[in-house]
């Protein structure tokens, strides 16, 4: 079976097409790891700046003793053609209170299941990236995001 040849990609316009696919499938896979074995789940992030993307969480989950014990982490957005990005980043807790306030105070979501800002069990991360990766469907080759942070 012979490797299709996807039609060419111009580098200027890679972090274009990667917010793109972004944008579109809104609902990205959360990679990280426990102890030896890596754990995927899908997230809901709340706020996604460029390639830095903000995922709320519960104190209790799994994946808060998870990232403590190793930041690194990887997100997986998949759109409706199968296009691909991957965002390694380092995920990071927020604590600035006004980057807080302003997230909590645009997710109505985030107010109705933990009721205020102060609840013990809100986590706020900040994933910032260290490389991202864009990948046309089934072009089975990568191309890397210049992107600034």
């Amino acid at each position: 079976m012979t490797k299709p040849t996807p039609e060419p990609i111009d580098s200027k316009q890679l972090v274009e097409l990667a917010l793109a696919v972004i944008k579109a499938a809104r609902f990205p896979m959360l990679a990280t790891i426990d102890g030896d074995q890596p754990r995927v789940r899908p997230v809901s992030p709340v706020r996604t700046v460029g390639f830095t993307v903000y995922v709320a969480n519960l104190r209790s989950y799994h994946k808060t003793a998870e990232i403590a014990a190793n930041p690194n982490v990887e997100l997986c957005y998949l759109d409706e053609h199968h296009d691909q990005v991957r965002i390694t980043g380092l995920a990071e807790l927020v604590t600035e209170r006004d980057l807080l306030q302003s997230i909590w105070d645009a997710n109505p979501l985030l107010r109705q299941y933990l009721g205020a800002i102060d609840n013990p069990q809100f986590l706020l991360y900040r994933i910032r990236p260290v490389r991202v990766r864009y990948m046309k469907e089934w072009a089975l080759d990568y191309h890397e995001v210049i992107f600034e942070s």
